[in-house]
């Protein structure tokens, strides 16, 4: 699946909540999900490269966590993320299988997340990552056969400005120094 990707550190979580709750748009209850980043050998930032990630989601603590291996790769030159997902039964063994393909540790990044869809194609996310400072909003739309990337991006980054921010994270997560 194809993806545009864009995220913000927000000036005060409070004011952007009550924002969207004026125009009736409210947050699911807070989740947690906790990554596991993996690399490939000799990997550089920008220049392509696969990332895996092994997620561990925790919706609600009397249900069991649902675990998912995610290929993640952002093209650089155009701004899409490639984003495949896939669950998995036994976690333990499938980072073997990772570990055994030449992938190794980058980072680990716990967050409690909600969530805003959007429409069919687009989530809007409000993330604590643990360790950060403050909050991130995170846009994220599927890109569709005939979009323009760039129109897609400047239609999420007008969104987010509509809010009051401005603060754009170009990074992952996983790439952020807290």
């Amino acid at each position: 699946m194809k993806k545009i990707i864009v995220k913000c550190k927000l000036a005060s979580r409070e004011n952007f909540v009550k924002k969207l709750s004026d125009i009736e748009m409210n947050f699911s209850p807070v989740f947690w999900q906790h990554d596991r980043v993996y690399v490939p050998k000799g990997y550089k930032r920008g220049i392509n490269m696969p990332r895996l990630l092994m997620r561990t989601e925790m919706k609600a603590v009397d249900k069991p966590a649902k675990y998912s291996l995610i290929l993640k790769r952002h093209i650089e030159d155009s701004g899409v993320d490639i984003v495949e997902e896939t669950n998995v039964k036994d976690y333990s063994e499938m980072v073997n299988i990772i570990l055994q393909l030449g992938f190794k540790p980058q980072k680990e990044v716990s967050r409690r997340r909600q969530e805003i869809k959007m429409g069919e194609h687009t989530s809007l996310f409000l993330d604590k990552i643990d360790g950060a400072n403050g909050s991130f909003a995170k846009l994220e739309t599927d890109l569709l056969e005939n979009d323009s990337v760039e129109d897609v991006k400047n239609d999420l980054l007008k969104t987010l400005a509509v809010f009051g921010e401005k603060n754009v994270v170009e990074t992952s997560y996983s790439d952020i120094d807290y």
